[in-house]
């Protein structure tokens, strides 16, 4: 009788992938490595899993920027979005627990895409964030449904996770 060969999966490296019919939006998808070595389960390195974010803003140099911060914070990055439109299609389909937002973005400000996140069934935490400082914003966060606002000059893990600590 022949052997049977059989492959675990090891899912513990990501790569980055654009989300078909969703300009704008990147997501991190695992990799699937196989492994012949069915004796044993690999295990993953990764750690835990911190708090999933997407990051909406429509400057991809403070995506790379905000994306570091954060991952380097514990929070787990799974996508990001450059406009209103993609940061509503990437929440719906990607549903990280929490969502930093740009308020001046090229075609919905931000205060109107948290409107229309919160009116989902189970939304995610919107932290918005601007160049500006909250003084600036005064009453239309007041307004808002967003969990709060951290300029970006201010912005760093742990500063994020007193806003994501009470979800």
């Amino acid at each position: 009788m022949g052997a049977v060969a059989t492959t675990r999966l090891n899912l513990c490296s990501w790569s980055s992938v654009r989300i078909r019919g969703s300009p704008g939006v990147v997501q991190r998808c695992p990799l699937l490595r196989g492994s012949p070595d069915v004796a044993r389960v690999p295990r993953c390195d990764d750690g835990g899993v911190g708090t999933t974010v997407l990051i909406v803003d429509d400057h991809q140099g403070f995506r790379a920027f905000a994306r570091a911060l954060l991952e380097t914070g514990g929070f787990e990055v799974v996508g990001e979005a450059v406009d209103g439109a993609s940061a509503l299609a990437a929440a719906r389909a990607l549903k990280p627990a929490l969502v930093l937002l740009d308020v001046q973005l090229p075609d919905i400000d931000g205060f109107s895409v948290c409107e229309q996140l919160a009116g989902d069934d189970g939304p995610p935490v919107v932290v918005l964030t601007s160049t500006r400082d909250a003084s600036s914003y005064r009453r239309r966060l007041g307004d808002s449904s967003a969990r709060g606002f951290i300029a970006k000059a201010d912005l760093s893990g742990p500063r994020l996770a007193t806003f994501a600590g009470a979800m």
